[in-house]
């Protein structure tokens, strides 16, 4: 089954979601520009109240491989999403200092983008529109048959979500944007997006 990350969380409220929902990651974004911003500090409180089954995923732009490291090592995240430019001397690096998972994201414009996604040597690759967090969806037929596992990201909500897994087969869904109301992750449409990966009904499609 399609693994699901509800990424962006930054407050207590968005914890206890998760926790009721139980998607398998959820992800802190430690990129000062982002919106979305938490600092180490704040993600190490959020994570202390996030159920052990869910791994807390990290997301750095362009950071210093060290600074990643420490907050792997702490404990403060479980694995690493790389959203810049970071290329496969960084990875080798940041492998140097800590064995934990690393995600390597990559913008997809064109088809060769996603072939050149394929040779990462990162342990998995996430595939996206923009520099994330956009909510805009990039043109799915870039995707071909994919050797590894990959995260889809970019523009996924409640409503395209289900299309998305049935026509992709994705190893993993991850969703930001698509999650919020007034820029603030809203429970309902969280517990939608979850339901919908899942195959089950929400209790808005119940009743």
């Amino acid at each position: 089954m399609t693994k699901i990350k509800l990424c962006g969380l930054t407050r207590i409220e968005d914890i206890e979601a998760a926790n009721a929902l139980k998607p398998e990651y959820i992800g802190f974004v430690f990129t000062p520009k982002s919106r979305r911003y938490v600092d180490p500090q704040e993600a190490a409180i959020l994570k202390r109240q996030l159920n052990s089954g869910i791994n807390a995923v990290g997301v750095f732009v362009d950071e210093e491989p060290k600074k990643v490291a420490e907050l792997l090592d702490r404990g403060i995240i479980d694995m690493a999403q790389l959203h810049g430019s970071e290329d496969e001397n960084y990875i080798k690096q940041l492998r140097m200092m800590t064995d934990k998972p690393i995600i390597k994201a990559f913008r997809i414009d064109r088809e060769q983008d996603f072939m050149d996604a394929q040779e990462s040597s990162a342990d998995y690759i996430l595939l996206d529109s923009g520099n994330g967090g956009t909510g805009t969806a990039f043109d799915w037929q870039f995707i071909g048959e994919s050797r590894r596992p990959y995260f889809l990201a970019g523009g996924l909500n409640p409503e395209n979500v289900k299309e998305a897994v049935e026509r992709l087969h994705p190893y993993a869904v991850d969703v930001s944007s698509g999650i919020e109301t007034a820029k603030v992750k809203d429970i309902h449409k969280m517990e939608a997006f979850v339901y919908r990966v899942r195959g089950r009904l929400g209790k808005e499609e119940i009743e």
